[in-house]
């Protein structure tokens, strides 16, 4: 029995779903966040009169955008209750997230951090014009602004975001071979090696989101890290390990104890060193390590 075919608006929705995800996640840093409003956006994409809309691409990223912008604004409520540093839910990404250097750049714990010091607006416009080469114009109509608005919001978050960001990416293979000596110097309690991987200034981010035990504050320095790994998870009666994935489109860590699933560590390399160190244990947001999540820019 033929299976009958989808409606046009059905069709459309389903082949721009990647690209509407990955443009409310980056907007987010929340992948439940980001569902809710591809739901909410597709309300509304069947009540459109396609015969009305000449690029239906833009025009549903304009709906996703609208409905984004919502969702970060009540977020960043959210957030100032959240017990402890927030970090990005990570994504279990494909092979071709990694081959992507734009993409992986853009989904990398330590760029999505930075985002999230922009006010929403700014965040979004960034977003869309920088990570997805949306129109000035396009985001105009998105966000019920000017052109010469949105080109002054991007010059700002542009200078923002520049001077906070790392400053070059560096190739995936510097990335695993700083993970590499981590992932040793954890599962044997190396102090040396440890230190011989983190810059003297790196920095420890960890989210347990009042869940598990995480410090509640970021954690500054070669030798305070160190002790923390050593010195905490290293004393559980516990077998940790460590093993190498790929998360946001970036080399990373899974860390177990005991062969059950603790937390994911990403990190931020520079000078083929780790100066920072991203930790979520917060298992609400561990939902999406198990099975690949599809992305793209186009």
């Amino acid at each position: 029995m033929d299976t009958p075919p989808a409606d046009p608006a059905t069709e459309t929705f389903v082949a721009h779903r990647n690209l509407l995800f990955t443009v409310a996640y980056e907007m987010l840093g929340s992948a439940a966040d980001a569902e809710d409003v591809l739901q909410e956006t597709w309300l509304r994409w069947v009540k459109v009169d396609l015969a009305r809309v000449s690029d239906q691409r833009a025009y549903l990223v304009r709906i996703t955008t609208r409905q984004a912008l919502n969702r970060l604004r009540t977020m960043r409520r959210r957030k100032e209750a959240y017990v402890g540093s927030w970090l990005p839910e990570p994504l279990l990404t494909a092979p071709d997230v990694a081959d992507d250097v734009e993409l992986a750049e853009s989904m990398s714990m330590a760029l999505m951090l930075v985002l999230e010091t922009l006010a929403p607006t700014e965040r979004a416009v960034f977003v869309l014009r920088e990570v997805f080469d949306v129109s000035y114009d396009e985001i105009a109509a998105a966000l019920d602004k000017t052109p010469a608005a949105v080109r002054q919001i991007a010059y700002r978050a542009r200078q923002h975001v520049d001077a906070r960001r790392p400053r070059q990416m560096v190739p995936a293979s510097l990335t695993r071979a700083a993970l590499d000596s981590l992932r040793h110097a954890i599962e044997t309690g190396d102090l040396q090696r440890l230190l011989d991987v983190l810059a003297p200034d790196v920095v420890l981010v960890a989210d347990g989101g009042g869940i598990k035990q995480a410090a509640l504050r970021p954690v500054t320095g070669a030798g305070k890290v160190a002790r923390m790994f050593l010195g905490g998870l290293g004393k559980v009666d516990s077998i940790l390990t460590a093993e190498p994935t790929v998360v946001n489109g970036n080399p990373s860590l899974v860390l177990r104890l005991d062969g059950q699933l603790d937390g994911i560590l990403a990190v931020r390399v520079e000078d083929a060193r780790i100066t920072g160190l991203y930790y979520v244990r917060n298992p609400e947001k561990l939902t999406r390590v198990q099975s690949a999540t599809a992305l793209t820019l186009r």
